[in-house]
């Protein structure tokens, strides 16, 4: 999203932090996604952002969903979404919830351990079950699956239990990391993939999908493939390797939303010594800026920047009086940055309203659509 004049005066007048998001720019990042994949199905992840209006917008577009609780997929059926429209993306359910959902009607499930195919098979029998796949971090910024996912083997083993246990054992889901730069890595995964799909026929099962998950990314700081060169990379893979084609699922985040908003934030003190300079800001770890705990790194833009201002190095730090409230050390921005002055946190509008917190009784950022402001 460019920060426009237009934005630099609503900073004047709006109290920070703010969100502000271009609901136009959403609309082009899902019909660009549909124009690359176009036999894809698009579960938009609703972690990234939230907000009514965009779910609005994107379920208008015929777009699916992604939920990773009962209190997402709550809000999603509130919204006018149909329950056949979401998948519970989360392999970590409660099994109560589960059962909800099955209540619901809605029909995917994903697992990456035997415990979460048992609570499924108890709570939504014959539903369709996928399992996640595990894969090696790196060549993004953020990686998924330290945590998540299983080794192609045990996926054998978990999609014949499935079966065994009444459910549909449907596809293989995969996430290569939120920001990913090498377009290979969606190769590299899809061949874990073939390895499975190619076990299990032996046994007579046939599976139907392959969720790509996201990891498409958006401009930051380094240069990015673009979503066509992704596609191209994807397209090539399956028509080599998987005969029928099996069904795609997509499940972008960040690149549905990220690129469509300004985190606009504003300095609160600054400390400055022989040793060191700090620049306090009203927003932090806690309050809009939580990935920058890993390092996530953001393009960041003030107004002084314009007047030729030299840049002197800081210590950025959040309102909070916890100290892991640091949003970056060592960062070089303007020297003359002071009281009240602003700084736009640039194609921030994923994952800086969901995660927030009212720690030490500070409010999360507020957010604002550029069509009503």
């Amino acid at each position: 999203m460019e920060l426009t004049a237009k934005i630099r005066e609503l900073a004047k007048k709006i109290p920070t932090p703010f969100l502000i998001m271009d609901l136009e720019i959403v609309r082009s990042n899902y019909l660009e996604l549909q124009a690359a994949f176009p036999q894809g199905k698009i579960f938009y992840a609703i972690k990234a952002n939230a907000h009514p209006r965009i779910i609005k917008l994107l379920h208008s577009l015929g777009c699916n969903f992604d939920a990773a609780s009962l209190g997402e997929i709550n809000k999603l059926l509130s919204l006018g979404v149909e329950p056949d429209k979401i998948s519970f993306g989360n392999t970590i359910k409660r099994e109560r919830e589960i059962g909800v959902a099955n209540s619901y009607g809605i029909n995917y499930y994903v697992a990456d351990s035997d415990i979460e195919v048992e609570k499924i098979s108890r709570q939504a029998p014959e539903k369709k079950c996928f399992v996640r796949l595990e894969m090696d971090p790196g060549e993004s910024d953020w990686p998924l699956s330290h945590k998540f996912g299983t080794p192609r083997e045990e996926a054998v083993k978990l999609l014949k239990f499935a079966k065994n246990s009444g459910l549909v054992p449907y596809g293989l889901s995969f996430h290569v990391g939120s920001q990913c730069y090498n377009p290979k890595r969606w190769a590299i995964a899809l061949d874990k993939c073939r390895f499975v799909f190619e076990e299990l026929s032996k046994s007579g099962i046939s599976l139907s999908m392959i969720n790509l998950g996201g990891g498409f990314p958006i401009q930051h700081l380094k240069p990015i493939p673009d979503i066509q060169t992704i596609a191209r990379e994807v397209d090539r893979f399956l028509k080599k390797n998987f005969y029928p084609l099996p069904e795609i699922f997509l499940e972008p985040g960040r690149s549905m939303v990220g690129n469509a908003g300004i985190l606009v934030s504003s300095v609160i003190t600054r400390r400055e010594d022989e040793r060191e300079n700090w620049l306090f800001i009203d927003a932090g770890c806690f309050h809009g800026l939580m990935e920058s705990i890993e390092d996530f790194r953001y393009e960041i833009r003030t107004d002084i920047e314009q007047n030729g201002d030299s840049p002197g190095e800081y210590h950025l730090a959040g309102p909070t009086c916890d100290s892991v409230d640091v949003i970056y050390d060592n960062i070089l921005l303007p020297r003359s940055l002071t009281l009240d002055d602003k700084l736009y946190f640039i194609n921030t509008g994923a994952y800086t309203v969901e995660y927030n917190t009212n720690f030490n009784g500070i409010e999360p950022p507020k957010i604002y659509f550029l069509d009503e402001v």
